[in-house]
């Protein structure tokens, strides 16, 4: 229901039935006409925060101050929600937990292993025992050991990296400062982007569905007590 419009048409009705009743005419032209100016004085008055009126001054704020809109849009994300003291907060309340939700054991399935083990026996062929190593088929003897070898590295990492010991190093190796300061930057220049994207009608609608529909209840208090003015007019007069 359009509350601005059934306010405007009941204080019409109101105004037309005075008109032409036989009774109580002056009193309901008075209720009429008072609350009929009310509802569409604030019906006008939110219509210019949306809409330029000609030869009205100030009509049309939103569109026009759109960049302001923009920047208190702006101010209020960062201030009251990504605030860089707010993230360190947050990472300082969760650093129990950080290492729960990081879930680097899965880092263990993403190392080459192959790699690993070539390091080791480069490592061993270069040492004093490569020598020695020769002797019994050098590098190939130590091939023969590269699948236990490196289920063997696998596994022991697995072990640690799960460990409540490793994750609770690991939270308390987080540095909340520069964390939190990369963090509110980096929000900070998606909300520019985001914002950047923004037309005038698009700022304008999204505060208008926002608002509009509460602000309709202005319209029906400006008819309420318009109306009350114009009984009490009736009277005096």
């Amino acid at each position: 229901m359009n509350k601005s419009l059934t306010t405007n048409l009941i204080a019409l009705a109101i105004l037309l039935a005075g008109i032409f009743s036989p009774v109580y005419g002056e009193i309901l032209v008075s209720i009429g006409l008072f609350a009929l100016s009310g509802a569409l004085t604030n019906w006008l008055a939110v219509h210019m925060l949306f809409e330029r009126v000609p030869l009205l001054y100030g009509s049309g704020v939103i569109p026009s101050r759109f960049s302001e809109f923009k920047a208190a849009i702006k101010q209020l994300i960062m201030s009251q929600f990504f605030h860089e003291a707010n993230i360190k907060r947050f990472i300082s309340d969760e650093e129990d937990s950080i290492g729960e939700w990081l879930e680097v054991e899965k880092v263990v399935d993403y190392i080459d292993y192959d790699r690993l083990f070539r390091k080791l026996v480069d490592a061993i062929m270069e040492s004093s025992f490569g020598g020695m190593l020769n002797m019994f088929g050098g590098e190939a003897a130590l091939d023969q050991l590269r699948a236990p070898v490196i289920e063997k590295i696998k596994h022991s990492l697995s072990e640690m990296v799960t460990s409540s010991s490793f994750k609770k190093t690991l939270a308390a190796s987080i540095n909340a400062d520069k964390l939190s300061a990369d963090m509110s930057s980096k929000i900070e220049a998606i909300v520019d982007q985001r914002l950047d994207e923004l037309t005038p009608a698009m700022v304008k609608q999204m505060v208008q569905d926002m608002i509009k529909k509460h602000l309709g209840w202005l319209v029906v208090w400006g008819g309420v007590f318009g109306g009350a003015i114009g009984l009490i007019v009736s009277f005096i007069g």
